[in-house]
């Protein structure tokens, strides 16, 4: 499937949610993709993108930047501690802050720096042991932290069990959000983005239906 196929299916879901054009981002996961898809896809108007590994996106998006400077990369893969010095000077905006030990060390590089990238906390809404996130009954807490540290996350992202149905999922997140003023809710990839933009989703990850299967390694 083409981007312009994905971008119409995606116009169209977002005029169907009653929701005002570019009131969600759609981010194009690149990670792993041949330079030539992305560099295909920047030529074709997209602008936001997502990456899961940050010395990848260290890598191949200066050059990127350089032909294109309002393009805008986002962290949607887990971040390492020992990495996110380099990841707040690469990315825009960060959708996986999961754990107290990176947000201490986010909101020491964010004072230091004097501004940090947009924050998503990833929340682990099925409760799944081998899955990173804060669990939803430690939301609360972990939001007075972040507040503590002067770090102010602007929305929650969550990736739903792979067998069940995201619906309750996407509700539980828009719910939490809600309750705490967040406007941002990272939800929803390339086999239910539409759902996740009529739930409320402010940014949708769409990789495989835009670029294809993604190469191994």
């Amino acid at each position: 499937m083409s981007l312009t196929e994905i971008r119409t299916r995606f116009d169209a879901a977002v005029a169907a949610s009653g929701r005002a054009a570019g009131s969600v981002t759609l981010l194009a996961v690149s990670k792993l993709q041949p330079d030539a898809k992305v560099l295909g896809a920047l030529q074709d108007g997209q602008r936001s993108f997502g990456e899961n590994y940050v010395q990848e996106a260290a890598a191949k998006w200066p050059a990127f930047r350089a032909q294109f400077p309002d393009a805008k990369v986002h962290m949607i893969g887990p971040l390492q501690t020992n990495k996110a010095k380099q990841a707040v000077e690469v990315f825009d905006a960060i959708h996986t802050l999961d754990r107290a030990s990176l947000a201490e060390k986010l909101a020491k590089l964010a004072q230091a720096r004097g501004q940090c990238p947009a924050l998503f906390v990833q929340v682990n809404t099925g409760a799944e042991p081998q899955k990173a996130g804060i669990l939803p009954d430690a939301l609360d807490a972990f939001l007075k932290d972040c507040q503590a540290m002067d770090l102010t996350p602007q929305g929650l992202m969550c990736i739903p069990p792979d067998a069940e149905d995201p619906r309750p999922h996407f509700q539980m997140l828009a719910d939490m959000a809600a309750r705490h003023g967040l406007s941002g809710l990272s939800m929803g990839m390339s086999s239910d983005f539409e759902l996740a933009i009529a739930m409320g989703a402010t940014h949708v990850r769409v990789g495989s239906a835009i670029f294809g299967a993604r190469p191994t390694g």
